[in-house]
């Protein structure tokens, strides 16, 4: 046995001295020490020994382990230390390599366009509310006063998901959502995404921001609603711009109005940007319908309301000179990065 004992050592040495790395180190130790090794074998038979031998056989058993542990110990100390040297010399850092760029990201037109009219409403004491993009065919058309007949309806303008649920074709909606759950008075603005089956060209897109605002209250008339706009109109274009209202017709308003103001780029002189004529279409607004009123559970003899609504993509068109809607949606970069 001791002589057994010496080879095992010698044998032990021998490998864990031309052993390179800590892999192969391991393997060393569980072949000699794990639990089925050659010393605990040994170990374990050693039952079947006389007294005399057990004990013998034990103690030089015991030495040759521990001698093992020792060499295994130091050996893999000296092979962590020489692979974290050579993990060092692969990820060593040339400081005088010059540094890679790093772009700063910048908002979108859209976004920047969007929070500069939230923020004069929100000067105006206007709250921001949100509603869900698809909507229900009940508050995207029939509490809206348009009737079961209205050309919107029509699946060349609208997308449906089924009969009765839709796409929103505009933020609307969200107006009734607001009647239906919160009594007067109501001063909001409700911007968002809308969709329509329209062709995409320089000026048409099948998505595009709608910003709504509703004013509900006693004794709201149309020179607030003009008083509004017009305020809006100066801080988002600058103090001299001028507002003009023109009859128009919309089934959620009565009376209906468009609303032009005095091109920004000209100052009403005529230009390229307001086709010679200073004047540049930017909203349709009126007075909240009786209907629309009455889906709130309101009383259209004691409220009255006006509402109004913008595209953000004309809006940033007009104001940086964009000449095609569909830069905004192809996310090029070198005309993102011009809004900085």
């Amino acid at each position: 046995m001791q002589s057994r004992l010496n080879k095992i050592r010698e044998e032990a040495k021998a490998q864990i001295e031309s052993a390179r790395t800590q892999t192969e180190i391991e393997e060393i130790r569980v072949r000699l020490l794990g639990k089925k090794g050659v010393l605990t074998q040994i170990l374990r038979g050693m039952g079947q020994l006389s007294p005399e031998e057990r004990k013998e056989t034990g103690q030089m058993t015991n030495k040759v382990r521990s001698e093992i542990e020792n060499m295994l110990g130091e050996k893999f100390e000296a092979a962590k230390r020489a692979a974290k040297e050579a993990q060092f010399k692969i990820e060593k850092v040339d400081v005088t390599e010059p540094g890679k760029g790093r772009s700063l990201g910048v908002k979108h037109p859209l976004t920047i366009t969007m929070e500069e009219i939230s923020k004069v409403f929100m000067n105006m004491g206007f709250s921001i509310v949100e509603g869900p993009e698809v909507e229900t065919v009940f508050n995207n058309f029939d509490a809206l006063n348009a009737g079961p007949n209205h050309p919107a309806r029509d699946m060349t303008d609208t997308f449906y998901i089924t009969e009765d649920v839709l796409l929103r074709t505009q933020t609307s909606p969200v107006q009734v959502r607001t009647l239906m759950k919160q009594k007067p008075p109501i001063k909001v603005i409700s911007p968002g995404r809308c969709f329509r089956c329209d062709t995409p060209d320089a000026t048409h897109s099948p998505m595009f921001h709608q910003i709504e605002g509703l004013v509900v209250d006693e004794g709201i008339t149309m020179a607030d609603l003009k008083g509004t706009l017009d305020s809006f109109a100066k801080q988002l274009f600058g103090p001299e711009t001028k507002t003009k209202f023109r009859p128009h017709h919309f089934p959620f308003t009565e009376p209906s109005a468009e609303v032009d103001v005095s091109c920004f780029k000209c100052g009403g002189k005529g230009c390229r940007v307001c086709k010679g004529s200073g004047w540049i279409e930017i909203l349709g607004c009126g007075m909240v319908h009786p209907n629309v009123l009455k889906v709130g559970g309101l009383d259209t003899e004691k409220y009255t309301g006006f509402a109004f609504g913008l595209g953000v993509e004309r809006v940033a068109m007009l104001k940086y000179g964009v000449d095609d809607i569909r830069l905004f949606y192809e996310n090029d970069m070198r005309f993102i990065e011009q809004f900085k």
